[in-house]
Order: structure tokens, then sequence, then C-alpha cells
């Protein structure tokens, strides 16, 4: 009975992994479009030229 549970166990973790992992992936790709669009949609500075769109 242990090792049914272990092997159990053991899926369920990965299977937790595989879902947090591909979470993570589609997290990522939704920043890179919106860093990407931060350089596509910039707005022009007070002396005229694009500045950068993030403050640091």
């Amino acid at each position: 009975m242990i090792p049914l549970v272990l092997v159990l166990l053991l899926v369920l973790i990965l299977f937790g992994a595989g879902f947090a992992l591909k979470a993570l992936w589609w997290i990522a790709i939704i920043l890179l479009v919106l860093w990407l669009l931060g350089f596509v949609f910039r707005g022009a500075g007070a002396s005229g030229s694009r500045g950068r769109w993030y403050r640091w």
C-alpha cells in the first residue's frame, strides 16, 4: 500500500510541477509581448526625442 501511495504522490508532484512550468512560460511570453509593445508605443520626451518608456 505504501509504494502505491508514494507513486501517486510522485505523479501528483510531477503533474503540479508541469502545470506550474507551463503557467510560468505563459507569464514569460505575456511579459515579453508587453515589453516589446513598450518599445513600439513609447512616447516622445520633452525635447522631442523618443526617450525610455521605463523609469529606471
